[in-house]
């Protein structure tokens, strides 16, 4: 990606679990519901957005991805992560209504992409607005 420096872009879409079994945790074999209850501990996924922005492509463009359910807490989550992992742009949605309504967040304020008619998508407008994104960091990186 070095090479791509600002014309690189980060489109950071699939959710990674917060929490893993470590493989020296898990069962080699079946587990025996014989056995009783089961106890499990989750290990904390390590967080890399830092990385990829500090360390691997500081001067890409980064999009990334922020999934709630509870409506009140959605757009602090996405203004913490712009702010925490140098986001360029947090695609903040709800699970009830991630297909009808998104919420694209930036430095410069948010913009509401929502579903018009039956046959009509949040994608594409998503890609058009994330194109016109990308397209002003080009012209003025430092701003964006």
């Amino acid at each position: 990606m070095s090479p791509l420096g600002s014309r690189g872009m980060f489109y950071l879409a699939a959710a990674v679990s917060d929490f893993y079994v470590p493989w020296e945790s898990m069962a080699e074999h079946k587990i025996q519901s014989a056995s009783g209850p089961l106890d499990m501990r989750l290990t904390e996924t390590p967080k890399m957005l830092s990385v990829l922005r500090k360390e691997w492509a500081p001067f890409a463009f980064c999009i990334s991805f922020k999934l709630e359910t509870d409506p009140d807490i959605l757009l602090q989550k996405a203004n913490a992560a712009m702010n925490k992992y140098q986001m360029h742009i947090v695609v903040a949605n709800l699970l009830a209504t991630y297909k009808q309504e998104v919420i694209v967040v930036t430095k410069k304020g948010k913009d509401s992409i929502r579903k018009h008619g039956q046959h009509d998508d949040v994608e594409e407008q998503l890609v058009n607005l994330i194109v016109e994104k990308h397209s002003e960091y080009l012209e003025k990186p430092e701003a964006s």
